[in-house]
């Protein structure tokens, strides 16, 4: 969404700069009377014709519609891609009641987020909107709002082919590697080839690599997937308290074999909106990244409830080997490895934080990572409080 704050920011820059050049381009004059310096303002017939002109040129729709939700400007973008004119309504174009709520919402003066929403018109189509409201009576001799349009249906059109070959590449590997697998533990079972020295040292080897493939191959399925459904938000009602429980209990077995201590310091009253299996996969990635990514004999993971404002944070800590600080921002990269030779020899694949990334902006989430070089990572996940 960054293309539309930009476009926003022009948009902003240019009225107060039309503002600001009153005498050439708004036709402002000031005169002096008595000795008061009395500020007469004239404004020109041209002052929104200009501004109007302005906005024809923008690739993107631009609405501009009153308290009645009647149209009383569009840009050539929006005549364009819905095939409207002024004077019409809005709910006659788009009759999404997110949006609808979100107008009125901001005609009451409250500060309204970006929305994203699906239309369903001949084809499926998939937009970006930021509700302005015009206190400042820029456009129009009344209160109005404006809404920036920006149509992302190509570009989801786009996910969607990229999940599909993800998809069928991904399938069609799986099927010869389960017949390799296979023929694997065959070879596993015949007592005359695990004579062979040589044999028997090959086929640890090959069986982890099989074994490594298949995480690779589950994990590109999952991370596609987590893409195309990022823009859906989730609507349960969960206690983070108890769902960290339930992983704790889990991994009990794992922690105990990896003489791993954790620590789970809990925080009362600590609801979120989101989605159950998916907070699961997030805090189930980092504890078991605390664990891969830990040389030491005495493994430490702290994980800590904590409330700050109207946010709901879970911090997970550990004393491991940490990530250099030129590598922090890159982490959460897919393929990106600090070491590849400790992630291959633990396991990884290199997508377990993309995971965690989207699944964090999936829940309109933060993730904030600090780390120290063979001290330990600190990773907080900051929710909106219920």
């Amino acid at each position: 969404m960054g293309l539309l704050s930009i476009i926003l920011s022009i948009i902003i820059a240019i009225l107060v700069f039309l503002l600001l050049k009153k005498e050439r381009v708004l036709g402002i004059q000031t005169e002096t009377e008595n000795n008061n310096k009395e500020v007469k303002i004239i404004e020109s017939k041209d002052y929104r014709k200009n501004i109007n002109k302005l906005l024809d040129y923008f690739p993107e729709g631009v609405l501009i519609i009153d308290k009645n939700k009647e149209i009383l400007f569009c840009n050539n973008s929006s005549k364009n891609f819905f095939q409207i004119e002024i004077g019409e309504n809005i709910n006659s174009i788009l009759r999404n009641p997110d949006l609808l709520n979100s107008i009125d919402q901001a005609f009451e003066g409250k500060n309204i987020s970006d929305l994203e929403i699906e239309i369903r018109n001949q084809t499926i189509q998939r937009l970006n909107i930021t509700v302005y409201l015009d206190n400042d009576l820029l456009f129009f001799d009344q209160l109005t709002c404006v809404l920036f349009i920006r149509d992302l249906t190509e570009f989801y059109k786009f996910q969607q082919l990229k999940s599909d070959f993800v998809a069928n590449v991904s399938h069609e590997l799986r099927t010869p590697l389960q017949s390799i697998k296979m023929g694997l533990e065959s070879f596993d079972n015949n007592s005359d080839l695990k004579n062979n020295s040589e044999f028997k040292n090959l086929l640890p080897i090959m069986t982890s690599q099989s074994e490594r493939m298949e995480n690779l191959i589950r994990d590109l399925l999952s991370l596609s997937k987590i893409e195309l459904q990022e823009h859906i938000r989730p609507t349960h009602e969960i206690d983070l308290i108890e769902l960290i429980d339930y992983i704790i209990k889990t991994y009990d077995k794992m922690i105990s074999k990896n003489n791993t201590k954790l620590k789970f310091n809990k925080f009362d009253d600590f609801k979120i909106i989101g989605d159950r299996d998916k907070l699961i996969e997030i805090f189930t990635n980092l504890i078991d990244n605390s664990i891969k990514y830990n040389d030491k004999k005495d493994k430490e993971i702290i994980i800590t409830a904590k409330k700050e404002n109207d946010l709901n944070i879970i911090s997970v800590a550990d004393n491991g080997i940490g990530i250099p600080k030129e590598s922090i921002h890159r982490i959460t990269e897919r393929f990106f490895t600090v070491d590849p030779s400790k992630s291959r020899s633990v396991g990884g694949t290199g997508l377990g934080l993309a995971i965690v990334k989207h699944l964090v902006t999936q829940h309109r989430a933060e993730m904030l990572i600090n780390s120290i070089e063979n001290q330990g990572t600190t990773i907080d996940i900051k929710f909106k409080a219920l």
